[in-house]
């Protein structure tokens, strides 16, 4: 399956439908929400059929890791292409098996802004474990990450793995979703008052090594990451961040002209050292 062919076969998370979905919302995507890197952005809502969609590399580079990839939106649109489509095919020139994350958007009222979402994540993490050897994937080496509102929901799995927070379906979910490393770039929603996280991202010893990419100017989100670093050093988890002074946020993987847009090459860094790469 190439980049492609990944792109026409998503898998629908939940088949007989998502839970507490009672309305199926008409899902809308434009590319009228501004350009990036001088390009614009493909913005999707109105998902209430959450999907994965997988993304193989060659047989040569493959080495056996996925990453499941949270694209950002507020949690109420989804940057597709910008957090999604083009995050997939750089980590396949890796050797990493990229799973886009289709999560449902905008915002359920009456529930927590992550709180579906979270649900989604949950099942594609163990969907992923689950199927691991038809996909030829070491279920010790299945990562999340994410940008910005998909970071945070990222971080969230990260440190809400133990049961799911939906009634059990099939066989997949009695599968662990816990994810074995978490990249998060530019995570919005992690930080609470005084240096404390948000109650959702509290991490204890076993939340996964982290990664963190952010930039001092995302004025923003900056404590979201620094307290979120912090919290992480804390709990005696294993945690590198990068802290560039500008790029702002919402770059993608784009050449924006900031010296943070080097950030792939150090998360490739970081892929060798945690042993994912040769």
């Amino acid at each position: 399956m190439n980049s492609a062919m990944a792109q026409d076969s998503p898998i629908l998370l939940f088949p007989d439908g998502a839970p507490g979905e009672t309305t199926r919302l008409t899902e809308k995507a434009d590319r009228e929400g501004g350009f990036t890197g001088g390009e614009p952005v493909l913005r999707i809502t109105g998902v209430s059929e959450p999907t994965i969609t997988i993304y193989t590399p060659s047989e040569e580079l493959a080495n056996g890791s996925a990453l499941i990839v949270c694209p950002g939106g507020g949690y109420n649109i989804l940057a597709y292409d910008l957090e999604g489509d083009e995050v997939c095919q750089w980590l396949n020139e890796l050797g990493i098996t990229a799973v886009l994350l289709k999560y449902r958007v905008p915002r359920r009222e009456g529930l927590q802004k992550h709180e579906a979402p979270l649900q989604d994540v949950q099942r594609a993490i163990s969907y992923i474990r689950h199927n691991a050897k038809t996909l030829n994937i070491d279920e010790k080496s299945i990562g999340v990450m994410g940008f910005s509102a998909g970071a945070h929901l990222a971080a969230t799995v990260s440190n809400n793995y133990l049961q799911k927070t939906y009634p059990a379906i099939d066989a997949i979910d009695k599968v662990s979703c816990r994810p074995d490393f978490c990249l998060l770039v530019y995570p919005a929603y992690l930080d609470s008052q005084n240096f404390q996280v948000a109650p959702e991202v509290k991490p204890t010893k076993d939340t996964p090594q982290t990664m963190i990419i952010q930039t001092e100017d995302d004025k923003s989100y900056i404590n979201s990451s620094l307290f979120y670093y912090y919290a992480l050093k804390e709990a005696g988890v294993p945690v590198e961040m990068h802290l560039y002074s500008k790029g702002g946020h919402g770059y993608g993987l784009r050449d924006t002209g900031a010296s943070v847009n080097e950030w792939p090459d150090r998360a490739e860094d970081w892929f060798r050292e945690i042993g994912l790469l040769e």
